[in-house]
């Protein structure tokens, strides 16, 4: 029997769920906070990400309710984890929780990983905010 885990991160936004779910589901906008690739919320969906120093990484849309959750695998034939995003209103913005879910703390790979993220996904939650403002300013400002 595997040990498998779950890293469990949340994070206050300064945006309302539309603009939140946009971050998480538009290419352009997940490439400024996380990583590059072709993501859509559709379940079926495969896409990449591509994770720099980590490459390539397959993915696969799962579930999409829409400014509310969207799960998908990630990693597929190398990590075979699931991220979950929800999205919940709080006031005028929107508490985002993650649940990176199914790493295998038998492998060497899976531990590695999970170690590794535990301790990335609280510094990349904040850059969805920084991302979500800048394009704010720049709007504000006239630009694109």
């Amino acid at each position: 029997m595997s040990d498998t885990r779950t890293i469990h991160c949340e994070q206050l936004l300064n945006h309302p769920p539309a603009r939140v779910w946009a971050a998480l589901t538009e290419p352009d906008l997940q490439a400024r906070w996380w990583s590059a690739g072709d993501i859509k919320p559709v379940v079926g969906h495969r896409f990449t990400l591509d994770m720099a120093g980590w490459g390539r990484q397959q993915c696969e849309v799962v579930e999409v309710e829409p400014e509310h959750r969207l799960s998908y695998r990630f990693a597929e034939g190398v990590l075979d984890t699931t991220v979950t995003w929800t999205l919940e209103p709080e006031g005028a913005g929107t508490r985002l929780l993650l649940d990176h879910s199914g790493f295998n703390l038998a492998t060497p790979m899976g531990k590695a990983a999970f170690e590794g993220m535990g301790g990335g996904w609280p510094k990349v939650l904040p850059r969805i905010d920084a991302a979500l403002l800048r394009i704010d300013d720049q709007l504000d400002a006239g630009g694109a």
